[in-house]
């Protein structure tokens, strides 16, 4: 279990610079309900695992990633666990030249290393100083960082939304399509069919991206694989290891030995 660093700051009105990283510490269960930004925003965690919600979807953000958000996208911030939360923001203007949407992004060890100095600014670092060219060298790394498959699009369909609450609720479920047509009413066909249409998933592939991201904060706060993989609905630790593998690139073990 990591220990928060003890900083922890309101978030602001409004931005003194172009840049801006705010800390603030997320205790277990704490949520910063919906809100929105006029600048754009990296949600990253130097410890623990946040998960970021919008009105299209869930991101999970482990050590060593981090959620970008564009201006004015309304969201959502929780941290199950808790997380040292290190919130960097960008102006209206320079995030124009940024994603227009949505993402869950690589963190480099140079970026990691960035989010901190910059944290220890004050807000009112001379832009034309080092704080200045710490904030310009972020900027050149966020206009290159890569997009990582942890999102978790969530359906709008009324029956589909119903299956995906419930096993948002209950990740280990492992009722088929064809029994959860029969629950909410409906045919195994039609379901899958709507799946694909608004998600861009099969549901088994819905539902493995959901169980991916259901364990990150679990593994983080230490819980053993095999516990995992079972209450997950994995018939076999083996089974969950190679599925997080070909996801993420490498073993639970090894995934975690790479984070902070």
């Amino acid at each position: 279990m990591f220990e928060f660093e003890p900083q922890s700051e309101p978030l602001p009105e409004h931005l003194m610079q172009p840049v801006e990283v705010r800390a603030v510490d997320m205790p277990p269960g704490h949520i910063m309900d919906w809100h929105h930004h006029v600048w754009g925003q990296l949600a990253y965690a130097s410890q623990g695992v946040l998960t970021v919600s919008t009105a299209t979807g869930t991101w999970a953000v482990p050590p060593e990633r981090a959620v970008w958000i564009p201006p004015r996208i309304e969201h959502r911030v929780s941290a199950r666990k808790g997380a040292a939360f290190r919130s960097l923001y960008v102006e209206a203007r320079l995030a124009r030249e940024l994603p227009p949407d949505c993402g869950v992004v690589a963190v480099s060890p140079l970026m990691r290393e960035l989010i901190v100095a910059v944290s220890r600014l004050p807000r009112d670092y001379d832009p034309g100083g080092p704080g200045g060219r710490l904030a310009a060298v972020i900027l050149d790394e966020l206009r290159q960082l890569e997009t990582i498959p942890l999102y978790l699009p969530m359906p709008r369909d009324p029956q589909l939304l119903e299956i995906a609450q419930a096993l948002s609720d209950e990740p280990g479920d492992d009722r088929t399509l064809a029994q959860w047509a029969g629950a909410v009413g409906s045919t195994e066909r039609t379901l899958a069919r709507r799946f694909v249409a608004e998600t861009g998933l099969s549901f088994g592939a819905w539902r493995q991206r959901l169980r991916l991201l259901a364990s990150l904060d679990r593994l983080m706060a230490g819980e053993p694989v095999t516990s995992i993989a079972l209450d997950l609905g994995y018939d076999s630790p083996s089974a969950f290891t190679a599925m997080f593998r070909r996801t993420l690139g490498a073993p639970p073990t090894q995934y975690l030995a790479r984070s902070p």
